[in-house]
């Protein structure tokens, strides 16, 4: 199996120098790339002085997240791809149980691995944990991590695990797949692709795993933190595009309609929490989702879609009503 490491670079010449001495060295079995969308900082003239063996990829411009990977891994011939953000540091030994699940479960389209806190390693790390799921309103979250509460990781997830859908920090991704989707929707820019990228699969027979034998440790907040109102405005917006494209049409309009009233109430708790910006942007967010509704709505996909696609019926009152914090606490349905 051919193994190409994608890294997505823009202005990242710090973080590459600090985190991809880790990839070289651990990951002999695979090619490595660097795709960079139109940085200023020197990132090229870094990887040509310091790892000429390493493939560049030059995008025109920096199109995001979803942009930037679409137009990279044109150039890249791999029957695997593995998308890696620049602030991860892979561990040895990472890549071979992710080879072995492709090989050994046949429907397995797109894996990720344990991702844990580079400042805190006994933790999971926000951004995918020990993978992703959903609820019935298209809430995202995950095993080791329900909204801001982080599990220590204890070994409770040393399993390989269906998920539903895998981080965007660190995703394996089957070419033929990635390109039968034609890869991510460029219209969310940045956040959640992921998870619209992971829902299109499935509801074309594909498979999403967890590898907890595989682990990696991710910074974080690189580009934005978690609680940038920017990154506020592109997770509540790009949910509910995902929402619109990939449920069936009297489900998505019924749960857009409950999300107008819940994310209505995330904005005044965003008021009385004296953050301000956060509230005006789930308001842009939903202006934005509006304005885009007719484009989304001409991209659901004409497979079958699937009903069950969810772990528990609200994790918002899972959370901040029943004070769940702990994914094994959580009543499934």
């Amino acid at each position: 199996m051919k193994i190409a490491i994608a890294i997505l670079n823009w202005n990242g010449v710090a973080l590459l120098e600090r985190y991809l001495p880790f990839v070289v060295d651990y990951s002999k079995e695979a090619a490595i790339y660097v795709i960079d969308n139109a940085s200023t900082d020197g990132s090229v003239d870094f990887i040509k002085k310091h790892y000429p063996q390493i493939g560049l990829i030059q995008n025109d411009s920096n199109g995001g997240f979803a942009k930037g990977y679409n137009e990279g891994l044109k150039h890249i011939d791999a029957d695997v791809f593995c998308l890696l953000n620049s602030d991860v540091e892979v561990t040895q030994n990472w890549l071979a149980p992710i080879a072995a699940t492709f090989s050994e479960v046949e429907n397995a389209a797109i894996i990720q691995p344990k991702i844990l806190d580079l400042m805190r390693p006994q933790y999971f790390e926000y951004a995918g944990a020990a993978g992703g799921f959903i609820d019935k309103l298209g809430y995202p979250f995950c095993r080791g991590r329900i909204f801001q509460s982080l599990e220590e990781d204890t070994g409770q997830y040393n399993d390989r695990q269906q998920i539903f859908w895998a981080t965007g920090a660190c995703l394996f991704i089957k070419k033929d797949v990635f390109w039968e989707l034609d890869g991510f929707d460029e219209a969310y820019f940045a956040h959640q692709e992921e998870v619209d990228l992971c829902w299109r699969a499935q509801n074309k027979g594909h498979a999403v795993y967890y590898v907890g034998e595989s682990h990696v440790y991710h910074l974080g907040g690189s580009t934005l933190s978690n609680m940038n109102p920017k990154k506020t405005f592109l997770n509540f917006r790009n949910s509910l595009f995902t929402i619109t494209k990939n449920l069936p049409r009297r489900r998505a309009f019924t749960i857009i309609a409950a999300r107008l009233l819940l994310d209505g109430v995330a904005a005044l708790r965003f008021i009385f929490q004296l953050k301000f910006k956060h509230c005006f942007a789930i308001l842009r967010a939903h202006i934005s989702f509006y304005r885009h509704f007719r484009g989304m709505y001409a991209k659901r996909e004409k497979a079958n879609f699937i009903l069950k696609y969810y772990a528990v019926k609200s994790i918002v009152w899972s959370h901040f009503v029943n004070e769940v914090k702990n994914f094994n606490n959580l009543v499934k349905d």
